[in-house]
Order: structure tokens, then sequence, then C-alpha cells
């Protein structure tokens, strides 16, 4: 789509409220600015429409299964409903389960915990960390950094073909990338897998907020969210798919409402009988505002429509891109190239600039929240960045002053919330950064570049 036809389009679906989208924040040189965050792929601002049904449900707050009060049937139904209503927007099969989880890292970690013994692993070096090291039982096989989404397929077709055939196996995979925001093959990925036998896992933490995800139509085994990434405030997560896995593991926590009765024995020990529904590996008093703030963002975003909030959001990506691409110090990070389809999410190097620096600067200047580092993908960033990608590295900026080569990147992210103003802002902020260079001087502060304000 051109950036002309996403413009035309873009009247169908305004920007979405979301809260902060008023907050003012100081700059160094002087003065307040409506603050631009644009960090979505690390948190996006709650929607207003889920911080709204959170406040209303908040008086009505009570406990959940095992409540003989009306708050508490109240509050049982409201649980309930929620996973109807994420297993709806998931599309999933009638018989898979949904776990309601802290994120999308405990989602996968429950996994984990759940594969049969002996299960074979596959993992590319692309993945989030939450993606790439849970897997700590299991025998893991890691794959290179693919360079087209044909490329990605082969890759994982030639590793299954000389797996054991008769052990379980699963294929972890993102549907798009938190560094590059490119869109993975996750349909023929998942065709491969069962081809050979495997099942797969889809990390959906980049790709729900942004597009619709259908289990059943990209015929996916499990898939993990986050709610702090779908519009939702902190603290929630889903893992949903299919139930025996799940239903034959360990219980991932041990305690109340995982278990279905418990007995003494006349040896003084005790007998468990554990749930085989979610409440399994839902032990303990559950996050019921994290689950349906979860749900609402769901109804939200599907009320909105996925078609005008996907057009707008490709409207502001080729903004970005092509107000990036005037500047010939910008390096646009990418595995499948410029062209790849994808989220609202762009990563990229500024020649001569640490990048700690420049996100500081973008920060204490301009008002304008953006992201730097190594985003919790090492391997794939330092893949991108042309240097080792087994060297070591910290999530946050290394100990590099301003000037200096630091290996790491610059993010920018947004999304449904995102006014067209905070795009513009940004991509005239880093023309003008490149060209006259930062007001201020910056100094490095336990790992990170901060405006100096000792003179």
């Amino acid at each position: 789509m051109s950036a002309s036809t996403a413009a035309a389009d873009q009247s169908v679906c305004a920007s979405l409220p979301v809260l902060g989208r008023d907050v003012t924040v100081p700059l160094v040189t002087g003065g307040e600015v409506t603050y631009a965050a644009l960090d979505y792929a690390a948190s996006a601002p709650a929607l207003q429409r889920v911080w709204d049904d959170v406040a209303a449900y908040a008086p009505y707050y009570g406990s959940v299964h095992r409540g003989a009060g009306y708050l508490s049937q109240l509050s049982t139904d409201l649980f309930e409903n929620a996973r109807r209503t994420v297993a709806e927007f998931l599309d999933c099969r009638a018989d898979d389960q949904l776990v309601f989880t802290r994120s999308t890292t405990d989602s996968l970690n429950l996994l984990a915990a759940a594969l049969p013994a002996d299960c074979q692993v596959f993992v590319f070096e692309t993945e989030h960390h939450a993606s790439l090291l849970p897997w700590r039982d299991a025998r893991v096989t890691y794959l290179n950094a693919p360079r087209t989404p044909r490329q990605a397929v082969e890759t994982l077709e030639r590793a299954l073909a000389e797996r054991d055939p008769f052990g379980p196996a699963l294929v972890c995979v993102t549907g798009a990338s938190n560094v590059t925001g490119e869109l993975w093959p996750v349909k023929e990925l998942a065709a491969a897998a069962h081809a050979h036998g495997a099942r797969i896992v889809l990390d959906a933490a980049q790709l729900a907020p942004h597009h619709p995800v259908s289990v059943r139509d990209l015929d996916v085994d499990w898939v993990a969210f986050s709610g702090h990434k779908l519009y939702a405030p902190f603290g929630s997560g889903v893992l949903a798919g299919r139930a025996d896995w799940l239903r034959e593991a360990e219980p991932y926590l041990a305690g109340g409402g995982a278990s279905r009765k418990v007995s003494r024995r006349e040896d003084g020990g005790v007998d468990v009988d554990w749930h085989d529904s979610a409440a399994r590996h839902e032990a303990g008093s559950p996050n019921v505002i994290g689950a349906y703030s979860i749900a609402s963002a769901c109804k939200a975003l599907t009320e909105a429509g996925f078609d005008s909030l996907v057009a707008r959001e490709q409207y502001l990506i080729e903004k970005v891109q092509a107000g990036l691409a005037e500047v010939p110090a910008v390096r646009i990070l990418s595995l499948f190239g410029d062209d790849a389809p994808r989220v609202g999410v762009i990563s990229f190097v500024v020649e001569g600039w640490n990048s700690s620096h420049f996100a500081a600067a973008l920060s204490a200047e301009y008002g304008i929240g953006v992201r730097d580092g190594l985003f919790c993908a090492h391997p794939l960033v330092r893949t991108l960045l042309g240097s080792d990608p087994q060297a070591q590295g910290e999530c946050g900026a290394p100990e590099a002053a301003p000037g200096e080569k630091s290996l790491n990147a610059i993010r920018v992210s947004f999304g449904a919330g995102t006014p067209d103003e905070h795009v513009e802002r940004f991509v005239n902020a880093v023309k003008e950064l490149v060209t006259d260079g930062a007001r201020w001087n910056y100094r490095t502060e336990d790992g990170r570049c901060v405006p100096d304000t000792s003179a």
C-alpha cells in the first residue's frame, strides 16, 4: 500500500484514545512539551476504554471461584467471560485451553515446564529472550537467522528432517520481530512443523496488538502474548492452545485453585487430585483485573476493526521509513529487506552516534520516548549490526560515552494510539540531531546516557 493510499484510508480509523496522551514533560533546554510515547514494543499505553472498564468494575471487585457472595459470583462470571472473550479474539479451537498468566515470558515458561520428557525444541536465534531461553530442560536446537521468509521455512525443514522422528518436538517462533517489526511466515512454518511431526508455539507479543491472530487459520498449537503490549495494564498474559500437554503436566504452581481434592493418607502424606482444566495452572487468587483488562482490549481492537488499524499503522510506517531514508547517516536494521511487511517497530543506527546518546537527546530535548540497547534479543541485534552474535552484552546501554561507538541500536515503535504529530516530531528530531548535533551535554551514569546538569 502506498503512503497516499494509506493516508486516504487513515480517516477510517483515527488514533485510539490512550492514557497519557496529554501528559507534558520538561525539556532540558527549557519549557515543556506533550510526551511522544514511541516505545510501544516495550509497553503500549493502556487504552482509555480499558481503563474506564476496569474503573467501572473496581467497586465490585471480589474473590473468584470459591465465594458465595454476590460480588464473588460477579467477579467469577467476569473472569470466565474474559477467558471466552480472549479465546474468541484468538479464534481458538473448541477444545483448546486458555490459561491466564503474568506475561508472554510467563506463558512460555509455563509451556516449557509442560513439555513431555525428551522433547526437542527448535528456535531461531532471532527470538526475544522470552522465547529463546525458557527451554532449559529440553534438547534445544538454535537456528541461524534467516535472510528471507522462504529461507526461514527451509532452515526449519532441514533441521526437523534431521531430528529424532519418534520423540516429541516443539518449534517456537515469533509472529513479528520485536527488533525489526518484520512479519514472519507463521502459517508456512506451522505447516513445516506439522509435516515433520512437531508442534509449534507462536510468540504473538508483537503481532497481536497490530494484526488479527487466528489460531485456526495459522494452524499453530499454542499462542502466547502479554496484556501490557495489547493496551492493557501490566501483570497479565495468555497461553492458549492444545490441552493435552498442559493437562498431563505437573501444575505450574502448586496450591489452591489448581487442586480439585486433597486428602491425608494413612502414612501421613497427602494425596492431591489436580484439575485438568486451565485451573490446573492458575493456582492462587487470579489476577481478575488483569484478565478483564485483556478482554476489554480485545473487544476494543475488534470493534475498531483491524483492517482500519492496519491501514493507519501502515501509513505511519511509511512516514517513518520515508523520513529516515532522507538521512544518509541512518541505517534501518532488517532481516528480510526494507520492503518486508512489518508492524510499527523499526530499529536503526546513526553513523557517528552512540545509540544511547541519540535516544537520550530525543527524550531530553524533544520529549520523545524511544528505546536503545539490544532489546532482549542479543543474538539478533548483534547479527544485524555485523558484530559477533556470541558476544556478551546487556539489555541496557553499554558503558560508552557520548560520541563513542556502541554495539546497540535505537528502536521506535508505535501503534493504535499514536497521533500523527508524534511520528512527525520524531522524524524532524532525527534530522535535526544528525544535521545540527545535540544542544546539550551528556554523560554516562549507571550505564545510561543522561543530560549533564552539573554545570
